[in-house]
């Protein structure tokens, strides 16, 4: 198919039928219900994936948070900062490097998680029973294909053409 007939194929295509409109409809009703959960423990699902991320990882830089929450280091500070205010954090230095604060779960962060993960994993095991083991096995493999896909053609895109 040339690209000609390709883009008018596109174009006439009804949006409901572009896979990456499905996704991100997905992905935003997925954001919805969390943040509505979570909301009702304040907090911001950055907050609840760094809760998630040091009760399975223990002790992390603010850095290596960011990269595990796909922020900015510097929003991460500023959840940090939030969440040791609350007391939901504690960060003291690093034993490796004076200028790194680790980040590690207080009693009241662990509570909070645990509290705010019984009601998560509703949705989590209402999605699993929509489908078969199979159709289960499948989807997840079909995401993470397009997971891969997604973040290569980022990739491509962001590196400058040459010529």
């Amino acid at each position: 198919m040339n690209l000609l007939i390709e883009w008018e194929y596109v174009v006439a295509a009804p949006i409901e039928n572009d896979l990456c409109t499905r996704i991100r409809r997905s992905e935003q009703a997925l954001m919805a219900h969390h943040e509505a959960v979570l909301r009702t423990y304040g907090l911001t699902m950055t907050q609840y994936t760094v809760l998630l991320t040091l009760s399975r990882e223990g002790g992390m830089s603010g850095a290596q948070l960011a990269r595990s929450c796909g922020v900015t280091q510097q929003s991460m500070s500023s959840v940090l900062t939030n969440m040791e205010t609350k007391g939901l954090i504690r960060r003291e230095t690093s034993p490796v490097h004076a200028k790194v604060q680790i980040a590690t779960l207080t009693g009241e962060g662990q509570v909070l998680r645990d509290r705010a993960y019984q009601e998560v994993v509703v949705l989590e095991r209402a999605l699993t029973d929509a489908f078969t083991p199979a159709e289960h096995a499948s989807l997840c493999a079909l995401l993470e294909r397009a997971t891969t896909v997604l973040i290569q053609q980022t990739r491509h895109a962001s590196t400058p053409p040459t010529g």
